[in-house]
């Protein structure tokens, strides 16, 4: 294991962590609708049930699982079906979904369940229970939980670490989860462990959250082989490449994932979501979403129904500010703008972040200088210049091919240490979509 806790290259942005990294975790009030998409997950979306004037009880299942790479939507409230059609999506445009008109009288609390007994479940039928609760990675990505916890036979898995960096300015989702419900993320990691078959375990933890360490640290099970790892403050340490990296000192190959190197990354919140499936039986209906920035006026860390519209989650935050200017939805490095404020909050959102004109105010860009300050800041070794004018060209075959298009995580490493302000990251994007519409195969 490496001395220094750290990975090569990274930036170091202002955390930017104060409006909210103190504020306790409330609940918010449940709104008058919630929209679902049923594209909410990486993998296949999933297939519509409902029908329209369907009387659903919070949990109810939605839509069912397309596939292995898919999840169920479930309601997240009580109320009627009122539209099966297309619905705002948060990327901009409109996907299928699900419009639910909630009961104004109805208390919101779920009906009784069958909660399964985990420690009697083997691995197959924990997995199962997993992904028809609808379980995804809650860091960002939406990848379907179930799918990592079923490994191929031919990659064995030495260790599972759970990832509590949240390197990502302003974001507290996961560090309030830590600090607030560390024995519900202790249990997650637990029932993994078991349905894994693996007796090790390692949580990463950035030092500037240093009541979350303690609060995991008081909490460890004297039974399990978990152990707690303060990492140094660096973006992107929350990448599971370079958490991997900085607490192992193994570097996952170019097109690899992490189970090539014997070990499993999962997020903090996901774990305490796979406590909470066996603790209540309900699926995952809500999820803990960090309002902050200083476009909105009362920053908070917040329990928010699945679908809950961006304009009712800033109401229940006591509405924008008049300097508010733009909605981001995830963190500034790495998340996208928001168009409409009628999009929902999907399962994936980490935080919703409100920017003021002055953090808006457009830059000139300038001609590349040759600087190499791109180069040292990737951390997947990739040479974002050379990157930046292919895809200027339109040549993004040969990005993908010959320079490793696919190996960026659009992390906005490169875009944040451009001196001459050009948008690295976005321009990899552009062409990565470019990519997937022409359908050629990488």
């Amino acid at each position: 294991m490496p001395t220094t806790l750290r990975f090569r290259h990274g930036v170091h942005p202002p955390d930017l962590k104060a409006l909210t990294e103190a504020v306790p975790i409330r609940r918010m009030p449940f709104p008058s609708e919630v929209v679902l998409p049923l594209r909410q997950h990486a993998g296949k979306p999933a297939k519509l049930i409902a029908r329209v004037g369907d009387k659903v009880e919070r949990g109810d299942k939605l839509a069912e699982a397309d596939g292995y790479v898919s999840v169920p939507v479930h309601a997240s409230a009580t109320g009627e079906v009122t539209e099966t059609g297309l619905v705002p999506h948060p990327d901009g445009g409109y996907e299928p979904g699900v419009r639910i008109a909630l009961d104004p009288w109805s208390p919101q609390a779920q009906r009784p369940r069958m909660v399964p007994e985990w420690e009697g479940l083997s691995p197959k039928e924990i997995v199962a229970a997993v992904q028809d609760a609808g379980v995804v990675g809650l860091g960002g990505a939406a990848f379907p939980t179930h799918v990592k916890l079923s490994p191929p036979e031919d990659k064995p898995l030495d260790v599972v670490v759970l990832n509590g960096c949240e390197c990502e300015p302003y974001l507290t989702t996961d560090h309030r989860t830590m600090a607030e419900y560390p024995e519900r993320v202790l249990m997650g990691l637990r029932i993994m462990m078991r349905c894994l078959g693996v007796d090790r375990a390692m949580i990463g933890i950035e030092r500037n959250k240093p009541d979350a360490i303690d609060a995991i640290r008081a909490a460890l099970p004297p039974d399990l082989d978990v152990s707690v790892h303060p990492l140094t403050v660096k973006y992107p340490q929350g990448a599971e490449k370079m958490l991997i990296e900085s607490l192992l000192d193994k570097e996952v190959p170019s097109g690899g994932l992490p189970l090539d190197v014997g070990v499993l990354v999962q997020n903090v919140a996901s774990a305490a979501t796979i406590a909470e499936v066996f603790e209540t039986g309900l699926p995952l209906v809500e999820r803990i979403v960090t309002v902050t920035g200083r476009g909105v006026a009362q920053p908070a860390n917040l329990i928010v129904p699945v679908g809950t519209k961006l304009s009712d989650l800033f109401e229940a935050c006591g509405g924008l500010t008049d300097e508010a200017c733009e909605v981001v939805l995830g963190g500034p490095m790495m998340g996208s703008a928001a168009a409409n404020l009628d999009a929902p909050v999907l399962k994936g959102t980490t935080g919703v972040v409100v920017l003021t004109e002055q953090e808006c105010r457009q830059h000139q860009v300038y001609p590349c200088i040759r600087c190499g300050r791109c180069l040292d800041s990737c951390p997947v070794y990739l040479d974002p210049q050379r990157l930046g004018a292919l895809a200027n060209s339109g040549r993004h075959e040969e990005m993908r091919d010959e320079h490793h298009l696919n190996d960026c995580m659009l992390c906005g490493c490169c875009s944040y240490s451009c001196p001459s302000n050009i948008p690295l990251s976005q321009l990899f994007k552009v062409s990565r979509d470019a990519l997937r519409r022409t359908q050629v195969p990488a």
